[in-house]
Formats: C-alpha cells, sequence, structure tokens
C-alpha cells in the first residue's frame, strides 16, 4: 500500500489507516476478541501502518485495545495517532499544561509506550486554536518527550485554517468525504502549502456512503447514529457528515452506482478521498475482519476518471450542499 508522509513528523503513513472509535463505544457494543480480531486483520501484506485513536473512546477502552495489540505484535510498525481534551467540559481554561501532562500520561499508560507518535487535540473550542499558550504547551510536551508530534482534530474549515497556520502543528484532521467538499476549496491546498498532513475522518458519512442503508434503517440505541441525528451529544457533522439521513440515503443510491466494476461503494468513496491532493490518510473504521480488509483494499483501485469526480460533485452539488456547506 501506498505510504505517505504526516505533515511535520516526518513518520510515513499508510493512505488507508483504521479509525478506531467503534472499538471503544458510541457504535453499539463490540466484544473484545472482536475488537481485536479488527486490529489484526491488517498484516503486513496489507501494508496498513495508521491507526487512530483517543482518550474517550470508550473512556479509553480503544486506547486499551490497542495496547494489547501492541504489545502481542511489537513489531507490527503501526503509528499510532490518538487524541485528548474531551474527557472534561470543553472550557479553553483547561487546556493547560498540567492537563496535558497528564491526559497524554493516561494515553501512554493505555497504549503501553514511552512516548505518543502522534496527539491530536480533540475538537476543542474555537478560541483553543488561537490560544499561543495551548501551543506553547504542546511543544513542551514535545520537548518532554511525551510525544513526537500534535495535531489538531477540527469540525470546521476556519479551525483547520487557524490550525494549520501554527509552526508546530504536523497534521489536522477532518470530516471529508464525497458528501462533505468544502475542504477542497481552502483547507487541502492550504495544508499542502504549509506541509501539514490531512487525516480525513467519517470518510464513509457514517456508513451512508457504503449504500447498505435505506430510510427504513434502524441503528441500536447506543449508536450515536440513533441518538445524536440532530447534535444531540456532539457536533452534528459527525453523524452521517451533518446529512439528513433520508438526503443521504437518496443521494448515497446516485453514488453507488459511480463505482467502478469489481468494487463496493465503500471502496469507492476511499478511493475518492485518497486521490484528492493534499489527503496524507483515511480513516474507516470497522466492525469485523472482513470489512477491514475491504477498506484496505480500496488503495489498490485504480483512479477515478475525471467523469466520476465530475458526478460526485453533481450529487453534492444537487442534494447535499445547502444542507451542509454554509455550516462547516
Amino acid at each position: 500500500m501506498e505510504q505517505r508522509i504526516i505533515g511535520r513528523t516526518g513518520q510515513r503513513v499508510s493512505v488507508v489507516g483504521l479509525g478506531t472509535w467503534q472499538l471503544g463505544a458510541d457504535w453499539g457494543e463490540v466484544e473484545e476478541k472482536d475488537a481485536l480480531a479488527v486490529l489484526d486483520a491488517r498484516p503486513v501484506e496489507e501494508g496498513v501502518t495508521f491507526f487512530d485513536t483517543a482518550d474517550v473512546y470508550g473512556d479509553g477502552r480503544s486506547e486499551q485495545l490497542i495496547g494489547a495489540y501492541l504489545r502481542e505484535r511489537p513489531d507490527a510498525g503501526v503509528t499510532v495517532a490518538t487524541k485528548m481534551g474531551r474527557r472534561v467540559a470543553l472550557d479553553p481554561a483547561l487546556y493547560t499544561l498540567d492537563n496535558f501532562r497528564a491526559w497524554t500520561d493516561r494515553s501512554r499508560a493505555n497504549l503501553g509506550v514511552d512516548r505518543l507518535d502522534l496527539v491530536q487535540l480533540h475538537c476543542p473550542p474555537t478560541p483553543v486554536h488561537s490560544s499561543d499558550a495551548v501551543f506553547d504547551a504542546l511543544d513542551t510536551l514535545v520537548e518532554e518527550g511525551r510525544i513526537a508530534a500534535y495535531g489538531v482534530s477540527v469540525e470546521t474549515c476556519d479551525e483547520a485554517l487557524t490550525a494549520i497556520a501554527r509552526q508546530g502543528t504536523a497534521s489536522v484532521q477532518i470530516i471529508f468525504n464525497a458528501f462533505r467538499l468544502k475542504p477542497l476549496e481552502r483547507v487541502l491546498p492550504a495544508a499542502a502549502e504549509a506541509g501539514v498532513g490531512i487525516i480525513a475522518r467519517v470518510p464513509l458519512a457514517s456508513g451512508l456512503l457504503s449504500g447498505k442503508y435505506t430510510k427504513d434503517t434502524v441503528f441500536p440505541a447506543d449508536d450515536h447514529r440513533t441518538y445524536n441525528r440532530h447534535g444531540e451529544s456532539f457536533d452534528q457533522g459527525e453523524t452521517f457528515s451533518g446529512v439528513d439521513f433520508a438526503t443521504g440515503v437518496e443521494a448515497a443510491v446516485e453514488f453507488a452506482a459511480l463505482a467502478p466494476e469489481g468494487a463496493t461503494p465503500a471502496q469507492a468513496a476511499l478511493r475518492w478521498i485518497i486521490q484528492q491532493p493534499g489527503v496524507t490518510t483515511v480513516i474507516p473504521g470497522a466492525r469485523s475482519p472482513e470489512q477491514a480488509r475491504a477498506n484496505a483494499a480500496a488503495a489498490a483501485l485504480a483512479p477515478l476518471p475525471e467523469a466520476t469526480l465530475r458526478a460526485v460533485r453533481e450529487i453534492y452539488d444537487g442534494r447535499i450542499r445547502a444542507q451542509v456547506h454554509h455550516r462547516w
């Protein structure tokens, strides 16, 4: 699998990584044995070398599962990115060096490592992105050897641009998929010019782009696709990319028709992201080893032709843009 340098870290990571939110919580219960099987589905021959997690996923369960995997596979060659800042109230006053030390120490213990590869501020309050003290504290964590590099996970394009302007920012993680095109306008070009990596999250719009759902699909009560459709628990953009479910299902039918022969709609959606200039890696989640392998296989697809790219834009402009473009 193609490996790209993730921004200013100098680390090479696979163009398709693995998001592990679903291994902690918020997507329904996942048994530990099943979670470890998903992690182990990225054998060396698949070339997946990037895991993304957070201290809040299952209150550390996702990190702990990855730590257990790394103990069993010390030669796996995986770069692990985690996040911090959402286990407390979203109050800018809490984003201090002392708290950062405590939060990263907990993540280091969960993962069983001395130094974290990449730590991202986890969608912090907007004022945090403009705080010199916050970024000075992150620089201190690097100097102290607690972390190798830092980035920011953001909700909006404006937040992404503010983070990219920071000299020490190695990466920006942002929602980016065929139903969320706004980052194409300014964020991806700015990141490429600054040498900042782009980690594309929610690549399948919470599964919409897999083409598997109908308007009658019902998700479990403990799945965020049930309880956060209107932003009841966290930013609405994290669920179906902020798209109304019924509208998304209709748009997904149109998108599925664009998948090349032999590829699934989900693989086409991942391939679309991979070939966008400025993207470093895309982090689909997986609930089974088969799903993880299918996601990884998207990297081997030929680039989508120009006609397909135009059709994706037409679906977005016709069905999605009016709902989401002004917000994110």
